[in-house]
């Protein structure tokens, strides 16, 4: 499976993004640790990578609240379960890590669910910055607590 990237210059920050045939694989700004090693070839041509810096230019616009694009991102089947769930939060809203375990029907598992979350590899698409701890306070985010603070109030406005 080919691979690739190219990189996304963000109101919050360089970002990059990678794709494969499948859909999106990551999307990271450029101070995260989650990276992979291996991006695989830059592009500035793929469809799925030129689809998805037109979505975040029509979100950080404030123009699209939700995003389509096919993802890929690759992951154990509970990282996916939760990635999954994090889709279903609706914009201009936060869950608790509570809310998120509650939704993949194992309410027992907050722990693991915010491991999960924290793993997240495609940022903002899959909105891992919703989630806050069960007492209102933004908790870490991968891409850094200022960022997370900012998109949610990029979120709020709208």
């Amino acid at each position: 499976m080919n691979k690739f990237y190219t990189t996304y210059t963000s109101p919050l920050g360089v970002m990059t993004l990678q794709a494969d045939d499948d859909g999106m694989l990551g999307a990271w700004f450029e101070t995260q640790t989650t990276q992979p090693v291996t991006l695989g070839q830059y592009t500035e041509s793929n469809l799925i990578l030129m689809r998805t810096i037109k979505q975040l230019d029509e979100y950080f616009a404030g123009q699209r609240t939700e995003f389509d694009l096919p993802l890929a991102a690759k992951g154990t089947s509970f990282q996916m379960q939760v990635w999954q769930a994090l889709t279903s939060i609706p914009h201009g809203q936060t869950w608790s890590y509570q809310d998120l375990a509650n939704a993949i029907g194992n309410p027992k598992a907050v722990r693991a669910v915010g491991l999960a979350n924290g793993k997240n590899p495609i940022s903002i698409i899959v909105p891992c910055h919703r989630v806050i701890g069960k007492n209102g306070k933004l908790t870490g985010y991968a891409g850094g607590v200022e960022r997370k603070a900012k998109l949610l109030e990029l979120e709020k406005t709208r």
